[in-house]
């Protein structure tokens, strides 16, 4: 045989020299979540070694982060039943818990990039993304002037980067002119572009207490069965100014990821989400997987499949790995 593909696996020294894909933490942005409170820290029960903290905490915490080397962050508010009501009004009040934290994270760890979240449900009464009237229709146009606000006010506080992870049709664009209308024009928007209605979100909505509070999202999130329908939202996102689009959740959309890697010239995100996570220290936890060999192997399936950013709170562990 001329053709032996085994000659190029008979070392590590040789398996690393052709290694095609390679992850970094410079990859990863970390999810973290902030509540109320002084001195609290909770674990998440569905998401093991996922917390969440008040905001003297989150520093200490920040720093923990820091020195592992993960640059960049995403936030995400846990918020009590009575600070929201229907048009998500403490979402933009100077000083609430969310706008406070980014502020301060980011005037104590300045070179961490701060990634936002843009979207009603932590703050909504209803615990949908958008405004919802009283015959229990989500309404998109006038969600986008509530994102808008909320935008402009986490820019303000300090986000180098929104995400604007809503499913709203036109927001991109309102937000990208809410921002440049205010002066920051050099705050990146991340559109969770390809935003499913999965059933992998089950623990993030325990971090954050935002189900919906009837129905569900499918009127806004994309349904599972398309692909095509990922292009014509990733071709609006990208022609109203996103400068990151994103795929939520990763691994059962790994084709979606190199969809919109193969068709886009932008950085394609891909946010590994919480019952990704659970799935696999679940499943470390019975004994059944080797937790620390399946991460490596889910995130570089990510990578592989073209994710530029990866959102993963495997983050901490996979950069504990090379300390």
């Amino acid at each position: 045989m001329l053709r032996r593909p085994r000659r190029n696996r008979q070392s590590a020294a040789i398996r690393a020299m052709v290694e095609e894909t390679t992850l970094s933490v410079n990859d990863f942005i970390y999810p973290m979540f902030v509540m109320e409170g002084n001195n609290l820290t909770s674990e998440v029960k569905s998401m093991p070694g996922v917390y969440r903290y008040s905001i003297d905490k989150i520093l200490e915490e920040m720093s923990v982060v820091q020195d592992l080397g993960i640059r960049s962050i995403a936030l995400f508010p846990l918020l009590p039943e009575d600070k929201k009501d229907k048009i998500a009004s403490e979402s933009y009040r100077q000083g609430n818990v969310y706008l406070e934290a980014i502020h301060q994270i980011k005037s104590k760890f300045p070179s961490i990039a701060i990634m936002s979240d843009v979207a009603m449900d932590p703050y909504s009464s209803d615990g949908h993304d958008g405004y919802v009237d009283e015959k229990g229709n989500i309404l998109n146009d006038e969600s986008l002037e509530i994102l808008a606000k909320m935008t402009v006010a986490q820019a303000e506080a300090g986000a180098d980067i929104v995400g604007p992870s809503d499913m709203m049709d036109g927001r991109v664009r309102v937000l990208r002119e809410a921002l440049d209308s205010k002066g920051f024009i050099n705050v990146s928007i991340m559109a969770y572009s390809a935003k499913y209605a999965s059933a992998f979100y089950g623990p993030f909505r325990d971090a954050l207490d935002s189900a919906p509070k009837f129905g569900d999202k499918k009127t806004y999130q994309m349904n599972p069965a398309n692909v095509r329908e990922a292009l014509i939202e990733a071709e609006l996102d990208y022609s109203e100014g996103a400068d990151f689009l994103m795929v939520k959740p990763a691994l059962a959309y790994l084709d979606v990821i190199k969809s919109l890697n193969d068709n886009f010239d932008i950085p394609i995100a891909a946010y590994n989400v919480s019952g990704e996570y659970a799935m696999v220290k679940a499943a470390a936890q019975n004994g059944w997987l080797d937790g620390t060999k399946t991460m490596v192997e889910c995130l570089t399936s990510i990578k592989r499949a073209g994710a530029k950013v990866i959102l993963t709170y495997f983050a901490k562990e996979y950069a504990s790995l090379s300390k």
